[in-house]
């Protein structure tokens, strides 16, 4: 489920509507379809969304519960969960102005609404913070990565900074712990990234690479090295698969090399990656922009 720009539905505390699409299927109402697609949610619930008029079809049509079952449409609500953990770590504002907001992210907390995660997530906290519900994602990071993420204020600007990470013209820089750095650096470090299993990990196969990664050693410690990265690319876990495949995984790293079980609602071990900062040349204002995250490994 996608949120949607064009969506029948207003942002409600924060949290976008989702777009959802009706698959084909055997049920006579829309009350059969979501009791049987969100065994989460009681009767009591879903009745409550159809009688507020919240269940509404992409031609703007508001539906009911008893209204027939549709496939192959798409339809807008919002998300509930049955019960959320609140996340006991706050993000921080590095830089705002008319057009643009960069937040220092913390880990463990989601960029966006998305599994059990919905009003602790960085983009519902900063709309509620500022009263803004136009406020947008430009990118996004893991979960698990701290660091800077650059937000817009206006929904018609958005393109205009998206751009400059489909163009690279953003300068991201990260940091990294490592247990010691197993290769000589600095060195530029390619492959080809695909999904792997699970569906959440990535993997790298043979061919042309799809993604780059400039690794640069920072400081050798007592127990560990600390490793500046600036991928070319942004492709999901680029840094965390390279270094990984390099011989070096991220302290604390639960998905690479294997895959570590969760333990939910465990803050004791961050990954150590942190996307510290970003550069780039303001498309509107034409300044040079650098910032920095407040948070260090």
């Amino acid at each position: 489920m996608q949120n949607n720009n064009s969506s029948p539905l207003p942002v409600k505390q924060g949290v976008s509507p989702n777009r959802h699409f009706l698959p084909k299927g055997e049920w006579d109402t829309m009350l059969d379809y979501f009791l049987s697609r969100f065994p989460h949610l009681s009767l009591e619930q879903v009745n409550h969304r159809f009688e507020n008029k919240e269940v509404i079809a992409e031609n703007g049509e508001v539906l009911f519960a008893s209204s027939p079952y549709q496939c192959e449409q798409h339809i807008f609500f919002y998300r509930e969960l049955a019960s959320e953990v609140s996340i006991p770590f706050k993000e921080k504002i590095v830089f705002q102005d008319d057009n643009i907001l960069i937040a220092d992210k913390p880990h463990f907390l989601p960029v966006a609404p998305s599994g059990d995660y919905l009003h602790h997530t960085l983009l519902v906290r900063l709309r509620k913070r500022l009263n803004n519900d136009s406020l947008e994602l430009c990118h996004r990071l893991d979960r698990e990565t701290a660091g800077l993420v650059l937000l817009t204020k206006h929904q018609k600007i958005r393109h205009r900074y998206q751009k400059l990470f489909s163009d690279k013209k953003i300068v991201k820089t990260y940091h990294a712990r490592v247990n010691r750095a197993s290769v000589d650096c600095p060195i530029i470090y390619k492959s080809l990234l695909v999904k792997g299993e699970p569906f959440f990990r990535m993997k790298e196969i043979s061919g042309s690479a799809n993604s780059e990664t400039k690794i640069e050693l920072l400081e050798s410690r007592s127990d560990h090295d600390l490793l500046k990265l600036m991928p070319v690319t942004g492709k999901k876990h680029q840094l965390r698969v390279h270094l990984s495949a390099l011989g070096m995984p991220i302290i604390n790293d639960r998905f690479y090399p294997l895959l570590k079980q969760l333990v939910k609602n465990d803050y004791s071990s961050p990954l150590q990656l942190l996307a510290k900062s970003l550069d780039f040349i303001d498309p509107i204002t034409n300044k040079s922009m650098h910032l920095e995250s407040s948070f260090s490994l």
